[in-house]
């Protein structure tokens, strides 16, 4: 099948476009699960659209967009794991299961999973099995194999817990293969990431052009004064040159984890800036717990702590740098 990125677009305005910030969760889950968004990467022969990176790229700006809550980005992954895992007898079923909306989760904390416990798993108590990644084997552990603890956290747009593991799971991969498929999984989790902050970016910005547009001081709106303008157009700038570079890694299929790395801390830095300058930009109605203003902000912190922060990823993409000039 193929379908063009505006077209993808236009699904994910129509469906979250117009809706308030953070929807219902179940709804929200419900409606993704209607509309095929989890069976976009999944190859054809598997009952998915077979669609590539740029398709996920489109849904989780929109998610980012709208602040829309769930498992959507660790359905996402085990989905991903599933489908590389031919040699297992239970495959098709546990992908048609997950496409059609049963919660499957995984760790967004970044990196290898520990042998037997994870963190930051969106919504693990729902869940009927949780994906497990290590560099010599990774399985998926059904729900009565573990044992969760919900994680407070200021971000209140996605539910995060601890896993401890009491069982080995359903294999997926082992060896090499294994290795391979953690890293499938992690360029998969940082990518998606970028998508979401720059998605939420776009909408913040928006939200606070709007705003200059419609507040008056002096019976002149604030979008007439220069400095203000200044600033808006620096948030622009910066969130123009990363999505740029956003749709550029979405169209190299062999962008390797450092370079989606790098991308994923420029996005989360892109978000934090602009949710931090949407706040100041609003007055004292952004301080305000009524404002949506704070809701950005936090789920930008969110996303530069998953999957690596921003001091992981600079020292990570120093270090390849580095070593490709000494070379």
């Amino acid at each position: 099948m193929t379908m063009t990125r505006a077209e993808v677009q236009d699904a994910a305005d129509k469906a979250f476009g117009q809706s308030d910030l953070a929807p219902d969760a179940a709804q929200s889950w419900a409606l993704i699960a209607e509309m095929g968004w989890l069976m976009m990467g999944v190859p054809e022969e598997l009952g998915g659209l077979g669609l590539g990176r740029e398709a996920a790229g489109v849904i989780h700006q929109g998610v980012g967009k709208a602040l829309v809550p769930g498992p959507v980005l660790a359905q996402m992954l085990t989905i991903e794991a599933l489908a590389t895992a031919d040699d297992l007898p239970e495959r098709d079923a546990l992908i048609a299961d997950a496409m059609a909306g049963e919660v499957m989760t995984a760790s967004l904390a970044g990196g290898l999973d520990a042998a037997d416990r994870l963190t930051c798993v969106p919504d693990a108590d729902t869940a009927s099995h949780v994906l497990h990644v290590t560099d010599d084997r990774v399985a998926l552990v059904p729900a009565e194999q573990v044992s969760v603890t919900y994680r407070a956290g200021w971000d209140k747009s996605r539910r995060l817990f601890d896993v401890v593991l009491e069982g080995t799971g359903l294999t997926l991969a082992e060896g090499d293969a294994a290795r391979a498929l953690a890293d499938r999984v992690e360029a998969l989790r940082l990518f998606c990431l970028a998508g979401d902050s720059l998605g939420g970016a776009e909408a913040a910005l928006a939200m606070t052009v709007a705003y200059l547009e419609t507040r008056q001081q002096f019976d002149r709106p604030l979008a007439l004064f220069q400095a203000l303008k200044h600033r808006v157009a620096d948030m622009r700038t910066q969130l123009t040159a990363a999505d740029a570079l956003f749709w550029s890694r979405a169209q190299q299929a062999d962008a390797d984890i450092i370079a989606l790395g790098a991308l994923k801390a420029l996005a989360c830095a892109v978000y934090r800036l602009v949710a931090e300058e949407a706040i100041q930009l609003h007055g004292g109605i952004g301080l305000t717990m009524e404002h949506p203003c704070h809701l950005f902000l936090k789920r930008a912190m969110l996303n530069g702590a998953l999957g690596g922060d921003a001091d992981h990823w600079d020292e990570q993409t120093g270090r390849a740098a580095l070593g490709a000039a000494a070379a």
